[in-house]
């Protein structure tokens, strides 16, 4: 369809489209749902999912770190917020969303090039504000595939990585939030070498991944490639001990420290 005959359907002038379609400008759940009749879209269930957000016009936390952060530091925050599941596998980092203060700190104190005190202090406090999302009266639910070669590294010395390994544990008393360890023991398995994030959303269309790189995040939302990235964390979970013996695997590394 054009432009044009799109714009005509919602009644606008033609420069509106583009922008509704690049997220410049706003959409109202009534035009979603007359573009997604006139396109010829007929899972009614991703129509309601599509106007629903176009309906949230609420302001997000992330936005009063706008122009402090990366836009992509904030794009992290808001798909963690919006998801219904999420699914996680580290194999270095512990999720950030599970990360002590002092933990995280020492993590960006580690970055190259070195980043200024304020900027640390500021990467710190989003992180740390992530994880309100998991203190929602209905949060999402948390599955975290650890790699035990991100539970033994010792980011900021031994009492930051104990206290690191407590607050883990701590975490995991939650009903909402579950945590699964794959020792060194079980080998090799898929996606060892990657950090992923699986949001799910209320519909699998608008499930979205993130992958961790130096560059900075990746956003990911194919079909072809959602249904690899799911294939890889059934496999690392296939990999990794169960919830309770996950544990006390922490519990005896915490010890050891």
């Amino acid at each position: 369809m054009t432009t044009e005959h799109a714009a005509g359907l919602l009644n606008v002038p033609r420069t509106n489209v583009p922008n509704m379609e690049s997220g410049r400008s706003g959409i109202s759940p009534d035009r979603v749902r007359t573009l997604a009749r006139n396109y010829g879209c007929t899972d009614q269930d991703l129509v309601e999912a599509l106007a629903a957000m176009a309906a949230d016009r609420d302001k997000g936390w992330w936005e009063a770190y706008r122009g402090q952060l990366r836009d992509d530091f904030l794009d992290i925050a808001e798909l963690e917020w919006h998801a219904k599941r999420l699914r996680l596998s580290v194999t270095v980092h512990l999720p950030g969303l599970l990360q002590t203060e002092e933990h995280a700190r020492a993590v960006f104190d580690a970055v190259i090039p070195r980043l200024p005190a304020a900027d640390v202090d500021i990467r710190v406090a989003h992180r740390i504000d992530r994880q309100q999302v998991l203190d929602r009266s209905e949060p999402p639910a948390l599955d975290a595939i650890v790699h035990e070669a991100a539970l033994r590294m010792e980011f900021g010395g031994p009492a930051v990585a104990r206290r690191q390994l407590e607050h883990l544990l701590h975490m995991t008393e939650r009903d909402t939030v579950t945590v699964r360890v794959i020792p060194f023991k079980a080998g090799g398995f898929p996606g060892a070498g990657q950090s992923v994030i699986y949001a799910e959303s209320t519909v699998p269309q608008l499930d979205t991944v993130e992958l961790d790189s130096t560059h900075g995040p990746e956003f990911i939302h194919t079909e072809a490639q959602l249904r690899k990235y799911r294939a890889q964390l059934d496999a690392a979970s296939s990999a990794a001990l169960s919830p309770g013996a996950s544990r006390e695997f922490i519990h005896t590394l915490a010890d050891d420290l």
